[in-house]
């Protein structure tokens, strides 16, 4: 898969990227017959006042056939933000292709009554 991967307020190192590329390189098991047309990764590090310490974010927004499928998570460690991101993403697609099975089998038997 194809990323594009924008770091703010930290460094992307070689190391920061291939971690992020190959996390989401597992999903492409996960997409089957669905073409991702783009896929975007947000890295940044940021402070929240009511938290202490430098805090994470990770975020994956896919564009897949028309539909966005958006994934972010906060975490004390970046890498630990990448791999929420990657499982949390795996559920949002598998519950994407299961509606879109969904509506093809209900139009096919609406299609079979007429």
């Amino acid at each position: 898969m194809n990323l594009n991967i924008k770091a703010t307020n930290l460094e992307l190192t070689p190391k920061i990227k291939d971690y992020a590329q190959e996390k989401m390189d597992m999903l492409e098991k996960y997409f089957g017959k669905l073409k991702v047309i783009s896929a975007r990764v947000e890295l940044e590090k940021t402070t929240n006042h009511h938290l202490k310490g430098e805090i994470y974010r990770a975020e994956v927004n896919l564009t897949v056939a028309g539909d966005l499928l958006r994934v972010e998570k906060t975490e004390k460690d970046l890498f630990k933000a990448i791999d929420k991101v990657k499982d949390h993403l795996e559920l949002v697609i598998k519950k994407y292709k299961d509606k879109k099975i969904g509506r093809k089998k209900k139009k096919e038997k609406l299609g079979a009554m007429v």
